[in-house]
């Protein structure tokens, strides 16, 4: 496109035009004219300078160079962000459940700073055992599965394929098994422990919540919304899993339920009438047991009858081996049994509660001996 500028002859070269109007662009001169104008005389001549437009604009291209120049803000930094934390915090639990891993299977007292000897009962209870595996290790697990993927997500070179699309949600799923968890221990903790305090149980429940919340936070609704049924379906397993676990433990025996007593062994006084001897034997042929504990005043009555010989023929079960504490069950033997009360005697399969007499437990074993000498 042409156009058409008016320059003054008389001065030095200057556009007539106002300044705002100029364009911000060069312009090329291709050639000019000299005429004469039909204007009054003293009016000065006027050169038409025909002028043509070069494309790419300076100003708008400064523009964009600059717009190059200023980096775009993207979600990257507030993934990583994110990242850091799980793999910080994904770290400490991992090293507190380690910790407590080796306590368990060495079968070494924890440290307590708070909460002493019932931070002990708790975490040596068996709800510290979901399906006969120790929970400080299913907690090791989980806690370093979470700093692994951190690490990787975060730009970490390791040997875990696998990438954000995969990994977010992965994150977002264990995460809210371990809250929901939490949850459930913080319950039982109210509930089956009355009055004891777990320190490592509250931080452990502290860092769940917190890397919950976390990684929750780096989804937006919408995300969520198209991946919400992952994370609960797995928070809803785990809750299932550990109902029907606990539920299955029968529950502390109202005569201990109060006591807090290490285990102690009592003296049996009497020595063991022939009688005795013999039906002892016999009950050992037949596979009869005797279940008892420690601190059963009828326990002790019931070897007393059967004398100090005897007692070391029969078979007996003691159902607290290590002592009564707030949240001990008995020995999966008794458990299993169904032990109710002590002394418990089971004889060719059928269940006696209370003490017997010799004379009874011959008649329930079918012991009959004439060769030697009934009791006095």
């Amino acid at each position: 496109m042409m156009e058409s500028m008016f320059f003054s002859s008389s001065s030095p070269l200057q556009l007539s035009l106002p300044p705002k109007s100029l364009p911000s662009f060069p312009v090329s001169i291709s050639s000019f004219t000299k005429f004469k104008s039909n204007s009054r005389p003293g009016r000065p001549g006027l050169v038409l300078l025909p002028a043509m437009c070069i494309p790419g604009p300076i100003q708008d291209t400064e523009k964009s160079e600059n717009a190059e120049e200023i980096p775009v803000p993207s979600s990257s930094s507030s993934n990583n962000s994110t990242y850091t934390w799980c793999a910080a915090l994904g770290g400490l639990g991992f090293l507190e459940t380690t910790y407590l891993t080796y306590l368990k299977i060495s079968n070494t007292e924890p440290f307590c700073a708070v909460g002493g000897g019932s931070c002990s009962d708790v975490l040596n209870s068996d709800y510290a055992v979901v399906l006969g595996v120790p929970l400080p290790l299913i907690g090791m697990t989980a806690y370093g599965l979470i700093m692994l993927l951190g690490l990787k997500l975060g730009g970490w070179d390791l040997p875990i394929k696998i990438n954000q699309t995969d990994g977010r949600p992965l994150l977002l799923s264990v995460s809210a098994s371990m809250a929901a968890a939490s949850s459930y221990f913080l319950y039982i903790l109210a509930t089956k422990f009355d009055g004891a305090s777990c320190s490592y149980c509250l931080a452990s429940a502290t860092l769940s919540f917190s890397l919950f919340f976390i990684i929750l936070k780096d989804f937006g609704l919408q995300e969520l919304q198209k991946i919400v049924g992952l994370p609960l379906c797995t928070a809803a397993i785990v809750l299932a899993v550990l109902n029907t676990t606990y539920n299955s433990l029968p529950p502390i025996m109202s005569s201990s339920a109060a006591m807090d007593l290490p285990y102690y062994t009592t003296e049996i006084v009497k020595e063991s009438s022939p009688f005795a001897i013999s039906l002892a034997k016999h009950l050992k042929s037949v596979g009869a047991k005797m279940y008892g504990a420690f601190w059963c005043s009828h326990c002790q009555e019931q070897k007393e009858m059967l004398g100090r010989e005897a007692m070391k023929l029969l078979d007996y079960v003691e159902c607290f081996p290590d002592g009564v504490k707030k949240g001990v069950m008995m020995v999966p033997a008794c458990t299993k049994a169904g032990i109710e009360g002590f002394p418990t005697w089971i004889i060719n399969d059928e269940v006696f509660s209370g003490e017997k007499t010799l004379e009874e437990l011959a008649e329930i074993s079918g012991f009959g001996n004439d060769s030697v000498n009934q009791p006095n």
